[in-house]
């Protein structure tokens, strides 16, 4: 159903030339009135190919009790989203729409976008509606990142909704080896990929601890990159446990040790990585 865009020539740019510029973190009502670009840059489309570029689309769902920042569809929005569409138009040779996209699984648009994206997602719930729309969607070539999700019991809440969508498909971990950790700037096995948030992070900057162990049902420690495949063995779900990749996007700015530990090292790659994987994949 998708038509494939090639979306890399090569990377150009080099991460480390670039420092974290946004002034970011900023806290609008989700999902009222336009999003707050702040300061960062906007750039212009050819409107004759409007529909031949890439998009940061967001799935909005719902949350079983209080919905809050890290357990709800606005986990690192809108930062991550601008942030992370900026680079890519800035270091590769993508088409990027500046705008990034907030979508409901039964909103027909859905369709128009390959890529979608939701995060903290622990307490998701899916309705049959949504249910049916996302397994059409995946099944016809769509792909979902799922970020930002911590611990057994965040793992088990999302898995039960995707039990709803594919009652039959189990996930398979991906091995460092995999390809997407590699096909355009690679990732070494022995470089961990986790991220925690900010908050975090900083607060353990000298201890080596890079797992957020205050979740319920523990077993934060290890990251897991898991993926849901089609029937041909194609990812239609790659899903980042025990990591916060949103929290490198969004927080570029706001710590410089934040930004060259995480941001430049870890999160930008991969989701380099992964977009140009399943978008061509």
């Amino acid at each position: 159903m998708f038509r494939r865009i090639v979306v890399f020539a090569c990377l150009l740019g080099v991460l480390a030339t670039v420092m974290g510029q946004f002034s970011g973190r900023r806290r609008v009502r989700p999902g009222v009135g336009p999003i707050d670009r702040g300061d960062v840059p906007t750039w212009p489309m050819d409107e004759e190919f409007s529909r031949e570029v890439f998009s940061f689309a967001r799935i909005k769902y719902s949350s079983s009790g209080r919905e809050r920042s890290s357990y709800a569809w606005f986990t690192d929005f809108p930062d991550a989203d601008l942030n992370l569409s900026y680079r890519l138009q800035q270091l590769t040779a993508l088409k990027v729409n500046p705008e990034p996209k907030v979508l409901e699984l039964t909103d027909p648009q859905l369709f128009d976008y390959p890529w979608v994206i939701m995060s903290g997602v622990g307490n998701i719930v899916l309705h049959d509606d949504e249910a049916k729309a996302l397994r059409t969607y995946l099944v016809s070539g769509g792909f979902l990142l799922v970020d930002d999700f911590w611990g057994q019991a965040e793992w088990d809440g999302f898995m039960r909704a995707m039990k709803v969508v594919f009652p039959n498909r189990e996930p398979v971990d991906l091995p460092r080896s995999h390809p997407i950790f590699h096909c355009v700037l690679n990732l070494p096995d022995d470089l961990s990929l986790q991220t925690p948030n900010i908050g975090w992070a900083i607060s353990h900057r000298n201890s080596g601890i890079t797992w957020e162990d205050n979740h319920a049902g523990g077993n934060t420690r290890d990251p897991h990159f898991r993926a849901i495949l089609d029937d041909k063995g194609r990812i239609m779900v790659f899903m980042c446990h025990n990591t916060d990749n949103g929290d490198g996007w969004e927080e570029e700015t706001s710590d410089p040790w934040f930004f060259s530990t995480f941001s430049e090292k870890k999160n930008y790659p991969l989701a380099i990585n992964i977009i140009f994987y399943t978008m061509t994949h």
